[in-house]
């Protein structure tokens, strides 16, 4: 992978960004061996002077849901069939709510910013016990029937956090640390600013009357489950690398904190698509749906892509993540509410345009690869009995052994002779259009395994060049 070509594009941005979005901010790059790539720019703290680094800790917002989910997804100590009711005291509208609900947003729980005013809560990270119970309980009716819309909740999140409070006997932050964050070696990460050393810690800004204000410092509370994780851009990359290590899908040993597969359950789509304005210029139409703590997308460039947006007073991040890639971006910026999502979304776009992060290629089937020089002897042949038992039943009631060799004939009148298989590029292990160099041309042949014991082919379709 082009790194230096990366760390350019990285840098490009992050100057733009770092002069007109705050104090300070940062452009980052990842793949599963960790920090690649780094571009940083302004300081940490205008007091102390500090520069902006790899190592600053900063309140990384919403995107601490993430952690929640992939926490929540290891089964301990709670399980996403869990109800919220199990073993919370809850309104009876919310206590038969699935755990899962609450983290893919379709519990129908209000959360909006006037929903909590109205209850006299502060829609903070520093939210106190009492006022999470008292919201809790306070209402007899959500927005919609469970799993049938989707509605961005926080207070989804705050109770399935205090779930795991209740259940471990623990602090939330406590147990995520001891249970999730130390066994990825994420010694700089916490949920209390206090256990923060003033020369790392990244001060939270707005701009009001013409100068930076220091935001007020948030505390941890049962909405820290939410948004309350401050870490670094160096331990953040470790949890990055390890969940990019998820893909490609693959056999072989694991790494004893969660299952691959289970890792790449955080970013399948589990509610409906919604299409978005474009912001490409090529006019390329988007998709976004949510996940468990992400919201995976589907366009023309980037292709399939998750991501996730925090924000809170004095902080903004947006991480994206190119699982196909293996690549992931990130940026921060210590300003309140710093909008993130175009800036990597162009970091990605570029970074993928400039040819530097090809899709990696999907292995064929063993299956497939046998299969692919059995074809080459049925063209040779010029008949598609040559090999008997490569074709499954359904092949010649599509169309019957006499009208494919009549086409096999007509090919071969026109391209000769072919040798055998090129490499074959696939994006499915069972299924690919395999080319084979010709005397006068190539020949392509469209194929599919069939989902039999002894391999066969369910589709073998010779095309017209």
């Amino acid at each position: 992978m082009n790194w230096t070509n990366a760390a350019t594009i990285a840098g490009e941005i992050a100057q733009t960004w770092t002069q007109e979005g705050g104090p300070g901010g940062a452009i980052l790059l990842f793949d599963r061996d960790g920090l690649r790539a780094e571009a940083c720019g302004g300081l940490a703290s205008l007091e102390l002077a500090l520069p902006f680094s790899a190592d600053s800790v900063v309140r990384y917002a919403s995107i601490s849901k993430h952690f929640l989910c992939s926490l929540l997804l290891t089964g301990a100590p709670v399980g996403l069939d869990d109800r919220l009711g199990d073993h919370f005291r809850l309104a009876p509208a919310l206590a038969g709510i699935p755990v899962a609900r609450a983290l893919d947003m379709t519990a129908g729980l209000p959360d909006t910013m006037e929903t909590l005013w109205l209850l006299g809560i502060s829609p903070t990270t520093s939210l106190g016990r009492d006022a999470l119970l008292a919201f809790a309980t306070s209402f007899d009716a959500v927005n919609f029937a469970p799993g049938t819309e989707i509605s961005y909740s926080n207070t989804g999140y705050a109770l399935a956090g205090r779930l795991v409070t209740n259940v471990s006997g623990q602090n939330y932050a406590d147990y995520i640390t001891a249970n999730f964050l130390k066994p990825l070696g994420m010694t700089s990460t916490s949920y209390d600013v206090s256990k923060v050393p003033a020369a790392r810690r990244a001060i939270g800004y707005r701009w009001q009357d013409d100068s930076w204000i220091e935001e007020p410092i948030l505390g941890p509370g049962p909405y820290g489950a939410m948004g309350g994780l401050m870490t670094t851009a160096n331990d953040y990359a470790k949890y990055l690398a390890w969940e990019l290590a998820a893909w490609p899908p693959r056999d072989g040993p694991e790494d004893g904190i969660l299952k691959r597969a289970s890792v790449r359950e955080i970013q399948r789509p589990l509610t409906y698509a919604v299409a978005l304005p474009s912001s490409d210029p090529a006019g390329c139409a988007r998709t976004v749906s949510y996940g468990l703590g992400t919201i995976p997308g589907q366009d023309c460039v980037l292709g399939f892509h998750f991501s996730h947006s925090g924000g809170l007073p004095g902080y903004g991040s947006f991480v994206l993540l190119l699982r196909d890639r293996g690549v992931a971006i990130f940026g921060f910026a210590n300003r309140r509410y710093a909008a993130q999502s175009d800036v990597i979304r162009e970091a990605a776009v570029r970074l993928v345009k400039s040819g530097a992060f090809p899709p990696r290629p999907v292995q064929p089937n063993p299956d497939l690869l046998a299969a692919a020089a059995r074809v080459a002897k049925i063209y040779a042949a010029g008949d598609v009995l040559a090999e008997p038992g490569l074709l499954a039943m359904n092949v010649l009631l599509d169309q019957d052994a006499e009208h494919r060799n009549s086409q096999i004939a007509k090919l071969k009148t026109t391209l000769g002779s072919c040798g055998a298989a090129e490499p074959i590029k696939t994006g499915s292990p069972i299924a690919a259009t395999i080319t084979y160099p010709c005397e006068h041309g190539t020949l392509r042949a469209r194929v599919l395994l069939a989902p039999t014991l002894a391999a066969s082919l369910q589709t073998l379709d010779f095309l017209a060049p």
